[in-house]
């Protein structure tokens, strides 16, 4: 299901979530700023009861003035039984930064993007950076790139909840186009 950029999205959705053996309600956030290329992938979950506790983020180096750059390429969370990571779409470019997370007993529950807004005739990079806030209120900074501006922050999960899954928007690889990478970003909180 493509859900429009232009809006702050705070939907209720039924999902199977991934090892879990009953259908659970869920809840959508999302950022109004995601760059426009690319495609929705599949949503991906924390294993039951768990939820995303810490994320890295997968990003492209600067290119130089003649490469072409995509800047970030994947996000993956950390969910709290230290053993799972999940992503959704990835870019094939980059490396994993280092893993951000959140104090004992805290969660994921909101988050915003830095994004280049279309360049025109100039090389686009689209989303280049996330940062996320835990449920205790602490910020974490993601490991991105600089282009661009940050957008507002989504709307947090309802309280209690946290974010237990994601779905990025991913342009593949243009083969001599300009290539953006990852786009946008939809994080998933479960009670």
């Amino acid at each position: 299901m493509s859900l429009p950029l232009c809006l702050c999205l705070w939907v209720a959705l039924v999902a199977l979530v991934k090892g879990w053996d009953t259908e659970v309600s869920t809840t959508l956030i999302s950022v109004d700023n995601g760059g426009p290329w690319g495609e929705w992938g599949d949503i991906e979950f924390c294993p039951r009861g768990t939820y995303a506790t810490g994320f890295q983020l997968k990003v492209e180096a600067p290119r130089g003035f003649f490469g072409d750059d995509t800047g970030l390429n994947g996000v993956r969370l950390i969910c709290n039984n230290g053993t799972e990571m999940v992503t959704s779409s990835e870019g094939p470019r980059g490396t994993w930064s280092d893993l951000v997370s959140c104090s004992r007993r805290h969660r994921l529950v909101s988050f915003r993007l830095r994004v280049e807004p279309p360049r025109g005739l100039w090389d686009d990079t689209a989303a280049n950076n996330l940062d996320a806030t835990c449920s205790d209120g602490v910020v974490l900074e993601g490991e991105g790139g600089p282009a661009g501006a940050w957008g507002d922050w989504s709307l947090p999960c309802p309280s209690t909840w946290g974010v237990c899954g994601l779905r990025t928007r991913l342009e593949c690889p243009q083969h001599g186009g300009d290539s953006t990478g990852l786009n946008s970003i939809q994080l998933i909180c479960c009670p």
